[in-house]
């Protein structure tokens, strides 16, 4: 088809431009990379990394960051494999649209599937919706699925979990395999076959989705362990996986370091306590690892989201302080016009508030903090948000300021001691922390001790004063009246 400018055949034009063609045959072929080039890479893997979101936990944001710094990980590491994120059809928008076009992943939607277990005595409401994770077995564009949780904290490229067999697993338990991490061959006959066994109510120890992942593969503790071919073919079966793909952290804090004989040391997991997750502040340096997972966020995602809400609290702490050494109020002085015989009683009012306003100090900055900001950032927020409301109480009450903030020191020398790098081991390390407790216990005994005594001490002398000026007060009127 000849193609024509003006009328003029283009052929015409390539004769009049004579050497020039070649150049525009190099442009031209430019201009076709140009628009080849994002369909090349916008290509599809067979191959995925794949987490999931639901929401309906108290923990739904903090979930969506880990998500989003596993995400982002995975792409550090330049894995060869598309990364998709099943999220239930609740999630908000805002967040799969940042996961979206910020973070390169895929999203696929999907209900929530029904737990025929919530019923059960030993259910956890937190993994309500954890059989989501089913769908996997649904991604039958795809001939591997490494199936992810978000706790999951890579240290190197895993593409050669992709050369395993139909299901593949770790056991970090010595009897049950553990499913934070495990790969799988995507089949929709084995998908109808689970949501078929959940509805007959197939046994699930947990009511979660460990435990019916477990009970389905019941044989895979009896089969090989997986060692990729050096040719990259896959494997058919079912297999072990090595203890590296799943390094339960807890090993770690035996020895600080890692001694993990069986695999190669590739992806950590943190499977304990959830209030001890490596994304929460006070994680660290309660746990060491803590830090290293938001060492990966700062690579990652960053802060940006938290600093508004930290510079924001620090500024009003800040103040407080401020307006502490400038004001000493007593909110003491007006209880004490009262009849000598309720005056124990008031005496105890006050000392019980007084206590309580000193432990509202140290426990209110610590729930006020944004959950997910670094650890160094959190601890320092937290110490500057106690010393400022332990102030007001000090200035309130007007209490010795050493005793007051006993607490506060011991704090720092706790987080110093469980913070020294250097120790031979985890033991001694759980030691040191336990010495230190325990030689700690005196001083804040002692620290109390004084608070009640300096508190018994101040209120007797306003009480002694107001009553002196009571007394002034009405001599004076009936001097005034006769």
């Amino acid at each position: 088809m000849a193609c024509f400018i003006k009328g003029v055949p283009a052929g015409s034009i390539l004769v009049k431009m004579g050497g020039n063609a070649a150049l525009l045959r190099w442009w031209t072929m430019f201009v076709i990379l140009l628009g080849v080039a994002p369909l090349i890479k916008a290509t599809s893997y067979r191959s995925a990394y794949a987490t999931m979101m639901y929401v309906g936990t108290p923990s739904d944001y903090e979930f969506y960051v880990a998500v989003r710094v596993l995400i982002k990980s995975l792409s550090l590491l330049r894995v060869q494999a598309d990364l998709l994120v099943i999220a239930s059809l609740d999630v908000p928008l805002p967040w799969l649209r940042s996961l979206e076009e910020e973070d390169g992943a895929k999203v696929v939607r999907v209900e929530n599937m029904d737990n025929p277990y919530k019923h059960q005595d030993n259910f956890d409401k937190r993994f309500k919706l954890s059989l989501n994770k089913l769908y996997a077995w649904s991604l039958v564009d795809y001939d591997r699925v490494v199936m992810l949780d978000a706790d999951n904290l890579f240290l190197q490229n895993t593409d050669e979990l992709f050369q395993c067999g139909q299901f593949c697993a770790v056991f970090i338990n010595p009897c049950v395999f553990h499913t934070g991490l495990f790969v799988l061959q995507p089949s929709m006959v084995v998908f109808k076959d689970m949501v078929h066994e959940l509805q007959n109510g197939r046994e699930n120890p947990d009511g979660a989705d460990q435990g019916f992942i477990a009970s389905y593969f019941p044989e895979l503790l009896d089969r090989p362990m997986f060692h990729p071919p050096p040719n990259g073919t896959k494997l058919d079966g079912t297999y072990r996986l090595p203890l590296g793909y799943q390094m339960d952290a807890s090993y770690y804090y035996l020895k600080l370091r890692w001694s993990v004989p069986c695999g190669p040391n590739s992806v950590i997991t943190f499977p304990g306590a959830p209030w001890l997750k490596p994304w929460y502040w006070w994680s660290w340096p309660v746990l060491p690892l803590g830090l290293q997972w938001h060492e990966q966020r700062r690579q990652t995602l960053g802060y940006g989201a938290e600093m508004v809400v930290i510079l924001i609290q620090s500024a009003i702490y800040v103040g407080v302080i401020a307006m502490t050494r400038l004001a000493r109020p007593s909110f003491s002085k007006p209880c004490y016009r009262r009849l000598d015989k309720s005056i124990n009683l008031v005496h105890n009012i006050l000392k019980l508030v007084a206590l309580l306003c000193i432990l509202a100090a140290y426990v209110t900055p610590f729930f006020v903090i944004p959950y997910t900001v670094h650890p160094l950032l959190g601890w320092i927020v937290y110490l500057l948000g106690a010393f400022a409301l332990c102030s007001i109480a000090i200035h309130a009450f007007l209490l010795p300021m050493l005793p007051v903030l006993v607490p506060w020191l011991g704090i720092v020398g706790a987080l110093m001691v469980m913070a020294f790098p250097w120790y031979p081991g985890g033991v001694v390390r759980a030691l040191s922390v336990f010495g230190y407790a325990f030689c700690s216990a005196p001083f804040m005994w002692a620290s109390m001790v004084r608070i009640v005594a300096s508190l018994q001490l101040s209120l007797e002398r306003e009480a002694f004063l107001s009553a002196r000026l009571g007394e002034s007060s009405l001599n004076s009127w009936f001097n005034k009246l006769y």
